[in-house]
């Protein structure tokens, strides 16, 4: 057996040479699809009231498909998943169920117990775990407990209702090992965790994506159909796909077929007969209502279950085994045994090499199964944006022209895509997806590069040049971190591979150089270098939401809008200069791109524009202002990410790329000591350290050793478990008097769940601490510590004031941080409540849940529970812990 970890790592080197095609199944099947605005054809955009949790198991969707624990071909054309049912249920539990975002306390919330236990990149392994309840899905308890709460209670879940109580549960677990790109061995282990004997209905479905009711087209429809069963296996279909080809499914234990079609009951829905008697909703009839009609006799459709009624004692587990294979076999379950423990020793050694022997079992938990939560979250995104707004099958009334997304005819996608989460952000957005690739990388820096350019094709990629924030509203502005992610990954390769992939690097800045210009030309309102930008992902950050316009005459001119700026700036010059080594007309971009960081650095200091500096010396913090119709200006005294976010315009230049760069050097030199026009706006980019390398920074040294006091200090910024996102100073300053073109405005602390309506309620920048702007924070520090070396200290107030260097300052950052998934010293795990079973019961305390963002004080985690997303950057800093010293790249 091989238990070498070049096994998974020659699946991807085969990948990428083309040789073979391990992506072509993965975990791409979402884990809702119905609320989504692709599946909204209402008249005034109101996605989950359109189409709801009651009526997809009903309704066939257009776009595409959901389950439990599924997986899909890369198109999406033939999908399986597994379906459960307690004897007890009022429906078949096909998929997971959640409230909608005017249902909830904390808007749209997923009320489940799933996780996301292992997987590779290839997707030769993976394994995910369900919780299911043995007595009755507390449906209607769930809707009608959050509906009674406060925006002041917690909400109500699924482990609170007493599901789970007395172990009266299935811990259903499903593996997946590939013996081929095109053969899938597949286990479905469900546990009794109760102590009586209890009957559990096992439903492993397959069916084919519905497409065939909506082009309009005579499409050749696909089908699935009974076949003989070869030796050692007690059935077998077969789907027939005219795209995908044929495929077999193979059965080991015996069950009840069923058979029908992905279609939808209109009868049930809207009272109007069905085009035929079989429809999507039969497997729920035929168990659940006992409705023996609703499948077909005549055993083909397109969509297929294997009921599996298994009785099972307490502390006992019951297991269905499949095979789904392009080939058909004479013997499929031959193997099956040694392939399951082949691919999951190959997945042990693979992660084993990620860190080192001294790491504990906790720390390799960690980043596996936030490693695990990466890959489980790539879903298959379909959604073409002009037959949407069409209406495919019907005419649409004329309110549908103008409903959102209706600028984005261009955006036709049909791609496998890192998502935030498969329930709560089944879509991708923008700025998530730069932090995934930085985590993707460590693993499949080859997928991580697809991803990166695919938001940066021609199908995405607005004529103007924006990227697509999020299919709720595409036309939102998210903050422009494309290029960070693109660097990280080039990074990544070069590190991993020992050159980077300069034709990769060339494909997106050219398409980034049109993204940047779409910020100069229609963020930057007055052409001064002040970015306005709206809420950029912060969501109620400010005092006001600020994706609404000001009155006439007012703008608003942010710090964090304008410092991603800078940083975008920063990062298009380091890419020219990289290509520039190997092609040097590349250089004139590079001079380009920092003389528009030099003209924003300018601007920020105050020399023009509202000739204000964004920077505030008696605070040493920089602050949004609101510039009057006169010209006056206000300072919105408040202490959050806005003022820490310049910090990121931050890169260092090593002497390698400026050797025969005489264009550059000379500009560099003309801003010796960060002079612009007689003023010191930015780092001297002329001083070199023992290196010879550049400092190529916003933020002078001397400003830096004065911000960084403050957001070290656990009365501030600097909580047990990373920075918050608001000062912690707003629990008691929070008035902040008359703001005009705003009106009174208050800003408080709030460490755990908002208070505020404002972007549903569903998240908080007023407190909590977020993954992503703490890991470019730690980013920005190791950049300074590179420079700066050693000898660079500052007081520390958390420390009593002891000075530490900055190396001290980032570990000690990147440890509380990781420290919300260890154990404490009362042996806790932060992220989880007290009472939560996470903590002590011996089924759930290694089952880790990466939430979107952690309280202020007791690092509990808040938002969307299954959002592995930016959050899975926790798998890097694991990894830098065990990582000595800087790359050894930079040292040559």
């Amino acid at each position: 057996m091989s238990t070498s970890p070049d096994a998974e790592r020659q699946r991807l080197e085969n990948q990428r040479q083309g040789r073979e095609a391990w992506r072509l199944w993965g975990p791409y099947l979402s884990g809702r699809a119905w609320g989504t605005v692709r599946e909204d054809y209402s008249p005034d955009g109101t996605p989950w009231e359109y189409f709801d949790h009651d009526q997809a198991r009903s309704r066939a969707y257009r776009w595409n498909e959901d389950g439990l624990g599924g997986i899909s071909d890369e198109a999406q054309h033939l999908c399986f998943s597994l379906a459960l049912w307690n004897g007890k249920d009022p429906i078949l539990k096909e998929r997971a169920f959640g409230l909608t975002g005017n249902q909830g306390n904390r808007g749209e919330d997923v009320k489940e117990c799933y996780f996301y236990l292992d997987a590779t990149p290839s997707h030769a392994w993976l394994h995910y775990l369900y919780k299911y309840p043995q007595s009755p899905f507390p449906y209607t308890q769930l809707i009608e407990e959050n509906a009674h709460r406060s925006r002041a209670e917690p909400p109500f879940n699924l482990i609170d209702s007493g599901a789970f109580s007395e172990d009266r549960y299935w811990d259903v677990e499903v593996f997946y090992a590939k013996a081929s790109p095109h053969e899938l061995h597949i286990r479905v282990v469900a546990s009794n965790r109760g102590k009586e004997e209890a009957l559990l209905w096992l439903l492993p479905q397959l069916w084919f994506r519905n497409y065939w009711s909506w082009s309009g087209k005579d499409e050749v429809k696909p089908l699935l159909h009974a076949i003989s069963a070869p030796r050692n296996a007690v059935w077998a279909i077969m789907a027939e796909h005219p795209a995908l080809g044929n495929y077999y499914l193979y059965g080991r234990q015996q069950a009840d077929l069923l058979y029908t079609e992905n279609e939808t009951n209109n009868t049930r829905l809207w009272g109007v007969p069905n085009a035929g008697p079989y429809v999507k909703d039969a497997f729920h009839r035929y168990l659940v209502q006992g409705e023996q009609s609703a499948v077909n006799p005549a055993k083909k459709g397109t969509k297929f279950g294997a009921a599996h009624k298994l009785a099972i004692p307490p502390g006992k587990t019951g297991m269905v085994e499949l095979v789904l294979t392009a080939e058909p076999h004479l013997q499929p379950f031959e193997n099956q045994d040694s392939i399951f423990a082949q691919r999951r020793a190959e997945a042990d050694a693979f992660f084993h090499t990620f860190l080192t022997d001294e790491a504990p079992a906790e720390d390799q938990r960690i980043l596996r199964q936030a490693l695990a939560g990466m890959i489980w979250t790539k879903q298959f995104y379909h959604y073409d944006v002009s037959d949407w707004l069409k209406g495919d099958q019907a005419t649409p009334p004329a309110s549908r022209q103008q409903v959102r997304n209706h600028a984005w005819p261009h955006l036709k996608a049909s791609h496998v895509i890192s998502m935030p989460d498969t329930w709560e952000y089944p879509w991708f957005a923008a700025w998530d997806l730069a932090f995934h690739c930085t985590t993707l990388a460590l693993i499949d820096v080859d997928f991580a590069k697809e991803q990166i350019e695919l938001l940066l094709n021609e199908n995405y990629l607005h004529p103007n040049g924006q990227i697509p924030a999020y299919e709720w509203t595409f036309s939102d502005a998210n903050p422009p971190v494309h290029a960070m992610g693109a660097l990280k990954v080039f990074r990544a390769e070069r590190v991993q591979r020992g050159r980077g992939d300069i034709g990769f690097l060339k494909r997106v800045l050219h398409k980034l150089l049109l993204n940047h210009t779409w910020w100069i030309n229609l963020k930057d309102s007055t052409g001064t270098n002040v970015f306005e930008g709206g809420f950029l992902g912060l969501d109620n950050i400010s005092v006001y939401n600020r994706s609404e316009p000001l009155p006439p005459g007012y703008t608003l001119k942010q710090a964090d809008a304008t410092g991603w700026m800078a940083m975008f700036s920063l990062q298009l010059t380091v890419m020219a200069l990289e290509i520039a080594v190997e092609d040097p007309a590349y250089e004139n971009i590079a001079v380009q791109s920092y003389s528009q960081f030099l003209a924003i650095a300018n601007t920020i200091a105050g020399h023009t524009g509202a000739g204000v500096s964004l920077w505030v010396d008696i605070d040493d913090f920089f602050k949004d202002l609101v510039v009057e119709p006169d010209g006056s200006t206000h300072r919105i005294d408040v202490f959050s990410w806005v003022g820490i976010i310049p910090l990121f315009a931050c890169e260092v230049v090593d002497a390698r790329l400026l050797a025969n760069r005489k264009r550059f050097t000379a500009l560099l030199w003309e801003h010796k000591g960060g002079m612009f026009d007689g003023s010191v706006i930015c780092a001297c980019p002329v001083d070199t350290n023992e290196r010879g390398e550049h400092l190529l920074s916003l933020v002078t040294p001397a400003m830096f050793v004065r911000m960084l006091p403050r957001i070290f200090d656990e009365e501030e910024f600097f909580s047990p478990h990373g920075v918050r996102s608001v000062s912690k100073r707003h629990a008691t300053q929070g008035n902040l008097g008359h703001i005009p073109g705003v009106g009174d405005a208050v800003i408080r602390y709030v460490p755990g769940e908002s208070d505020s309506p404002l972007f549903g309620g569903n998240s908080n920048w007023r407190g909590p601490v977020w993954m992503q702007t703490n890991y470019l924070l730690i980013q920005t520090i190791e950049k300074m510590h590179r420079y700066l070396g050693d000898a660079f200290t500052f007081p520390a107030p958390c420390l009593n004031h002891y000075e530490i260097d900055l190396k001290h300052a980032a570990n000690m950052l990147a440890e509380r941080l990781v420290d919300i998934f260890r154990r404490d010293e009362s042996g806790l795990i932060p992220a989880f409540p007290e009472k939560s079973p996470h903590q002590t019961d011996p089924h759930w305390r290694d089952l880790l849940l990466f939430h979107e963002y952690f309280h202020g004080e007791t690092g509990q985690g808040l938002g969307a529970a299954h959002q592995t997303g930016w959050t899975g950057l926790v798998a890097n800093l694991v990894m830098r812990r065990y990582r000595k010293g800087i790359p050894e790249f930079w040292k040559q």
